[in-house]
């Protein structure tokens, strides 16, 4: 029997294989189907989020199989009958999947992920896609506004201890997708080749009889270029004796608590006097978007952000739905538009196309969805679905740094607005072409 530690298909709900089972026996399991993950809105007083998850997404609808383990679980707790379970023995998503690209900005009514398949094999993936596209982008979209306030300045994430060991990887990646330079996940570090970073905790500190015998052994072993922490007992002591360990060529210096505003500024202006001009200051502390914005005008080389980050900032889901939008009355008839009408929840019934219309200096107006038609463009618009399963082949990876490359590229085209730290709008509208008249088929 093979193990199902590898397998991501019990990464689902109940009634996903519950809903396979009776349209199965209703005959209407095969019907060409569209479904489509999207956000209705932006988390309150954000102004554009990010996309990210898409390569972890991949890699688990690689892994999407029901193994010989996965079927005796399902058969023994009557959550399948004999027919699904052999039907389930042999699942290989088999239709096509578009979607934006990893790092791509979102808004409203974005169309982020369009799967046709037949029923029985798209309705399984929802629980999946949902679970690492809202997880992946809330992290992504905090950490945009972040790496935006730093204005070039490198941000350390260093979170894994604020959440779940493996949601902790995953926030890694997104966060360095969204701008962030290093980690201090080691996971991250080797699953997906970011840079990791970390010196010395208090505990280093506390563990010698003095600071200076501390400062010693991670000055011998790491050497002058590292960051010495200097809040544990007396900062401007400890200042000192860094700078007159390293002879004024100490790396860095770390700020932890207290106004690091204030605290800042003292350091700098102790560091020049001792002669030590190009030690760096980084701050920690409970940071977030707002607080690295406030200090901007300090003193401050670079930060490290934790808690915030890997909670999405307030916001640690986006809301991401997956519903039917379209369907045959057949495995291979004419689509027609469905949609849900209940109340506050409507759903655009059709599939969509989208499009990132630019003005003439290449900046972002509006998000335009076309529905059962491809938006008209100016010529210098962009089509933002791409491709990333074609008839089951995934064609979709693609490496990290550029899923990073992308969203740097995304954020300098929306309008400045977008990068205020303050509640607003969203920064472009989204504009649904619901009227043929309006689309190029």
């Amino acid at each position: 029997m093979t193990s199902s530690t590898s397998t991501t298909a019990l990464l689902t709900d109940h009634y996903e294989l519950t809903m396979v089972r009776a349209a199965r026996a209703a005959g209407t399991a095969d019907r060409r189907s569209i479904f489509e993950l999207f956000p209705r809105r932006l988390p309150e007083g954000r102004r554009y989020g990010v996309v990210a998850g898409v390569g972890r997404a991949l890699r688990a609808l690689e892994d999407f199989r029901f193994d010989d383990e996965s079927i005796d679980y399902l058969l023994r707790t009557k959550v399948v009958d004999d027919d699904l379970a052999q039907w389930l023995a042999g699942y290989r998503f088999s239709g096509s999947i578009w979607g934006y690209a990893e790092g791509e900005i979102y808004f409203p009514g974005s169309p982020l992920v369009v799967v046709e398949s037949t029923f029985e094999e798209a309705v399984l993936l929802e629980t999946v896609l949902l679970s690492i596209y809202n997880h992946d982008s809330a992290i992504a979209s905090a950490a945009s506004r972040m790496s935006a306030m730093a204005e070039g300045r490198p941000i350390i994430e260093m979170g894994s201890r604020r959440t779940q060991e493996w949601s902790a990887v995953a926030a890694a990646r997104a966060a360095w997708i969204a701008g962030f330079t290093s980690t201090s996940n080691l996971e991250a570090g080797r699953r997906w080749g970011i840079p990791t970073s970390g010196t010395a905790a208090h505990s280093f500190t506390l563990l010698h009889d003095t600071e200076e015998q501390a400062f010693a052994a991670q000055l011998a072993t790491l050497g002058e270029a590292t960051t010495l922490l200097v809040d544990t007992y007396d900062v401007e002591q400890a200042v000192r004796t860094g700078v007159r360990l390293t002879e004024g060529r100490l790396g860095a210096v770390r700020l932890d608590s207290g106004d690091l505003a204030i605290a800042a500024r003292e350091v700098r202006d102790l560091l020049d006097d001792l002669g030590a001009e190009q030690t760096r200051i980084i701050v920690t502390s409970d940071l977030d978007e707002w607080q690295i914005a406030a200090l901007r005008g300090s003193p401050v080389d670079g930060f490290g952000v934790g808690t915030s980050v890997v909670t999405g900032s307030g916001h640690p889901t986006c809301g991401f739905v997956y519903k039917l939008v379209a369907r045959a009355d057949s495995a291979d008839g004419e689509l027609k538009p469905v949609a849900k009408k209940s109340k506050n929840k409507n759903t655009v019934g059709g599939r969509k196309f989208a499009v990132r219309r630019l003005d003439e200096a290449g900046h972002a107006e509006a998000e335009v969805v076309g529905i059962d038609a491809h938006p008209r463009t100016d010529g210098n618009d962009r089509s933002l679905l791409v491709p990333l399963v074609t008839d089951g082949v995934i064609v979709g990876h693609e490496p990290i740094e550029r899923a990073r490359e992308r969203h740097l590229a995304a954020r300098a085209e929306l309008p400045r607005a977008a990068l205020r730290i303050s509640k607003g709008e969203p920064a472009i509208p989204t504009i649904m072409l619901e009227d043929e008249a309006h689309s190029a088929s």
